[in-house]
């Protein structure tokens, strides 16, 4: 699965997995080994089901480890506010005016910087792709399971 393409990611996101990495590796992954040790002890290992959701459990933190140490590998860190110009690229905030006429506000993200609730897409999302290399004044069309929406670009922003 792990692929040479790079992962877009704000320096914040670089931190934000990086600090989980070693998260794992210093507190998750000696407790798992503890817990398989504690359940050793208790004898017969067939039928010790203690035993094997330690060992289930170690085997996922060492998953997400090397996941996130994939995702760290292929980084390409981006710094939104060296960059310019009047495309929406990535890192980019982009203000937006809804059908409503309501002003809506958010960054393109990586994917494991996204939380809509605090205005980071990522952009992959179906509106963060739409808006990748438009410019203020262009009108963007993205479906959603709800139907289709409609926006304005009234803004673009590095920040």
């Amino acid at each position: 699965m792990a692929t040479a393409d790079k992962v877009p990611m704000l320096a914040e996101g670089h931190r934000k997995i990086d600090d989980e990495v070693r998260h794992l590796k210093s507190v998750e992954r000696p407790a798992a080994i503890e817990a398989i040790e504690m359940a050793r002890a208790h004898g017969d290992l067939a039928e010790n089901a203690e035993y094997h959701a330690a060992k289930e459990r170690q085997g996922q933190i060492e998953a997400t480890i090397a996941d996130l140490e994939d995702r760290l590998s292929r980084a390409q860190v981006i710094d939104p506010t060296t960059l310019s110009g009047d495309r929406v690229v990535f890192g980019a905030t982009v203000t937006l005016i809804d059908e409503d006429k309501k002003k809506i506000r958010y960054q393109l993200v990586g994917q494991t910087e996204a939380d809509a609730r605090v205005g980071r897409i990522s952009y992959n999302s179906p509106l963060g792709r739409a808006l990748i290399g438009r410019n203020v004044g262009d009108e963007v069309e993205v479906s959603t399971p709800s139907g289709d929406r409609y926006y304005k670009i009234k803004a673009i922003e590095f920040v």
